[in-house]
C-alpha cells in the first residue's frame, strides 16, 4: 500500500467510513462485502470493473433509486488528508445515487487517491478547463447538528464504504 493510500485509510477510519482494497479482479467480491441489496449504481470508468457483474442496477428508475439500500458510484478522485471523495455530476446519475440510499459505496482507482487539497485543486483546475465543473466533496457519513444533537443520514448516506482498486 502506498503512503498516500495508507493516509487515506487512516482518514477514512477517523470519519467513520470503511475501506476495501482490491485489484480489478477482486472488485466483485469487495462489492459483495460492501453492498446491501437492493443496489443501484452508475458506471465505473475503471478498466475491467463492471457493476452489472455484481448485480447492481446501473440504469435505475426513480422508484429503484428510492427503494435502494445502497448506491454505488465512482469517485473522480479522493483526498487522503481528509478521507474525502470527489463525486462528479455526470449523466449517469452519480450525485443522486451517492446521496439517496442509506449506504454509499464509492469506487476509486488507487492512482486517483491524492495526498492533499493542493493536489485536488490541481486536478480540479485541469477538469474545469475541460468543462467538467460540477464536483461534490463527500467526507464520511452524512451528519448534521443543526437542531442540537448530532443526527446522521439526514442529507445523505448513513454509511460510506470505499473500494480502492489497485492500478499501480
Amino acid at each position: 500500500m502506498s503512503q498516500t493510500t495508507a493516509a487515506f485509510a487512516e482518514s477514512l477510519g477517523r470519519v467513520g467510513a470503511t475501506l476495501h482494497r482490491t485489484d480489478a479482479a477482486g472488485v466483485r467480491a469487495a462489492l459483495r462485502e460492501a453492498v446491501a441489496p437492493p443496489a443501484v449504481g452508475s458506471r465505473v470508468p475503471i478498466a475491467d470493473v463492471s457493476l452489472d457483474d455484481a448485480g447492481i442496477e446501473t440504469d435505475p428508475t426513480v422508484r429503484q433509486l428510492r427503494e435502494a439500500r445502497t448506491g454505488v458510484t465512482p469517485a473522480a478522485f479522493a483526498v487522503a488528508e481528509y478521507g474525502s471523495l470527489a463525486i462528479r455530476s455526470r449523466p449517469d446519475g452519480d450525485e443522486p445515487v451517492s446521496l439517496y440510499p442509506e449506504r454509499h459505496v464509492a469506487v476509486v482507482a488507487a492512482s486517483d487517491v491524492l495526498p492533499d487539497m493542493d493536489a485536488a485543486f490541481e486536478r480540479l483546475a485541469a477538469s474545469f478547463g475541460r468543462g467538467e465543473d460540477s464536483v461534490v466533496f463527500a467526507t464520511g457519513p452524512s451528519a448534521t447538528g443543526d437542531m442540537g444533537a448530532l443526527v446522521e443520514g439526514v442529507h445523505g448516506p448513513r454509511e460510506v464504504h470505499v473500494v480502492v482498486v489497485e492500478d499501480r
